[in-house]
């Protein structure tokens, strides 16, 4: 490739125009969709596949294919930035090893990159922040800083509910890991960031949700007993194993890790009367029974009778009567904190803040777990919409349009308009 003068990432046109490179995005369309909204906006796309995923859900002039060895992916893409003009990259996680070296790369040629994520609040909001999520994300952990930079900021636009299909999710990963192990010889170095072989996880979705009834069936049923009872309980929400919140901003090796460090503190500090819920990740792939695992650590604490395990449901009604929430780093601890509940936070987490969760530690939590001060809360929401989220979402034809809108607007430096 030929060398040009590296970029700034700064666009230095009369136009204002952008060219956006785009590495690897959610399973699914989002990255075609923000590509169509880029081009007709008047900006110029490129995006590099990796994998048989990648290409399928493309389907887009300027995709690049990726067919290297990860030792030789940050060079490559250098060479790609410069000869491309690229004025802004942006990515899906930033902890994935392709782009934890493209952020990298970025940084030393000044080109500034925007990643996606899950939403830190939700629903109806995702993240697309500047330079990192989660734990690389730059906002501070001072609550009189958000209370100072909120009191400047106008109110958060009003904005509506998005829908969302389970379905849709599921049969967009199942398309995109298919592709995936069909088109691994033209891919040969590529080497997915999840610890499973495709397969291996579609064994384990099948598994699931040939009980889905079953479980749909108890997880009412304790979602009922829990919301008409006036026994307290804590909340435990598990994440994703395979997540890298929990692999590189947690002191977990793993959910099992955690799993056993709060059953053990449960048992030695909560109250007797108390009771912990355990929820499973909604997208859970279904290769480990965290269920099983649970009741055998259980048994081993002595505190089976008083443990709760929650399969499937809505973990809205079920946070909301919580005594408190123990999370390492969801974004269910903002769920809970906008409820009022109490967070205790065992991972990295942007909202592990001062008078926001409670800094005491785990075993002091079962007997004070304090709750939130409301207006610093507020305000740190606030902060997160002007600097990090933008409604939608990413499984529904209206949840995607409203994000790409929205993303397209932040590339381009304009704020986020009333719905």
């Amino acid at each position: 490739m030929s060398v040009v003068t590296t970029n700034t990432g700064q666009d230095t046109g009369q136009s204002g125009k952008r060219t956006v490179l785009l590495l690897q995005g959610l399973m699914g369309p989002l990255f075609r969709r923000l590509g169509q909204e880029l081009l007709a906006a008047g900006h110029t796309v490129h995006k590099i596949n990796f994998n048989g995923g990648d290409r399928v859900f493309w389907r887009l002039p300027n995709g690049l294919e990726y067919r290297g060895s990860l030792e030789d992916w940050p060079q490559w893409l250098a060479a790609v930035i410069r000869d491309k003009g690229v004025t802004d990259v942006t990515l899906f996680g930033d902890c994935r090893d392709h782009h934890m070296d493209a952020t990298r790369v970025c940084r030393e040629l000044g080109v500034p990159v925007h990643v996606f994520e899950e939403g830190y609040v939700r629903p109806d909001w995702v993240t697309l922040e500047l330079g990192g999520v989660n734990g690389h994300s730059s906002l501070p952990r001072d609550p009189v800083w958000y209370r100072e930079t909120a009191a400047a900021l106008p109110p958060v636009p009003p904005h509506a509910q998005v829908p969302s299909s389970f379905r849709r999710r599921a049969a967009e990963g199942l398309l995109y890991n298919v592709a995936d192990v069909l088109m691994r010889w033209y891919y040969p170095h590529w080497t997915n960031h999840r610890p499973w072989h495709p397969l291996v996880e579609g064994m384990g979705w099948l598994r699931k949700l040939s009980r889905r009834k079953e479980r749909e069936a108890a997880g009412a049923a304790l979602v009922h007993r829990l919301v008409h009872t006036d026994a307290p309980y804590f909340l435990f929400p598990l994440q994703l194993d395979s997540d890298a919140q929990i692999r590189l901003h947690s002191p977990f090796v793993g959910i099992a890790d955690a799993l056993k460090l709060v059953l053990g503190s449960f048992a030695a500090h909560a109250p007797a009367g108390t009771r912990l819920v355990v929820k499973e990740h909604p997208l859970d792939n279904g290769v480990r029974d965290w269920q099983q695992e649970t009741a055998d650590m259980a048994r081993r604490f002595g505190v089976e009778e008083r443990i709760d395990y929650l399969a499937w449901g809505d973990i809205v009604p079920v946070t909301r009567r919580a005594q408190g929430v123990v999370t390492i780093n969801s974004t269910s601890g903002t769920l809970a904190l906008a409820e009022g509940v109490p967070v205790v936070a065992l991972g990295h987490a942007v909202y592990d803040i001062p008078e926001i969760t409670c800094q005491a530690g785990l075993d002091a939590f079962w007997t004070d777990p304090v709750a939130p001060d409301a207006p610093t809360f507020a305000a740190f929401r606030r902060v997160l919409v002007e600097r990090c989220l933008i409604p939608g979402g990413f499984f529904s034809d209206e949840a995607l349009d409203k994000v790409v809108r929205h993303a397209v607007a932040r590339f381009e430096g304009r704020p986020i308009a009333p719905e």
